[in-house]
């Protein structure tokens, strides 16, 4: 089990950003635009950790919504409008609650 601690440095800018070393990003699988996370506990070390994707949270979700964007893409001639009928009966289901189908 290797025990090795790696240790690198950033410098603040005038306006308190900073590049996250490539080890770190390496580390973190971060690419461009993801979100990072801070942790702060009482002893004053911050862990700096990838705020997760909500797609990952839930790995049927994210199945199902893979499926659902391959079968559009590989099968476009399959996708129907709503027809007037359907958008009626939602809105009976929904209640009072606002439904935009656009």
């Amino acid at each position: 089990m290797n025990t090795a601690t790696l240790e690198v440095d950033s410098t603040l800018t005038d306006r308190y950003q900073t590049t996250v070393p490539e080890a770190v990003r390496r580390v973190l699988k971060l690419q461009k635009r993801d979100k990072i996370h801070f942790t702060i506990r009482p002893s004053g070390d911050v862990v700096l950790t990838r705020t997760a994707d909500p797609l990952e949270d839930d790995p049927v979700l994210g199945n199902f919504l893979g499926f659902l964007a391959r079968d559009i893409t590989n099968n476009p001639q399959h996708l129907q409008s709503i027809d007037g009928g359907l958008v009626c009966r939602i809105q009976s289901l929904a209640g009072n609650v606002k439904v935009n189908l656009n």
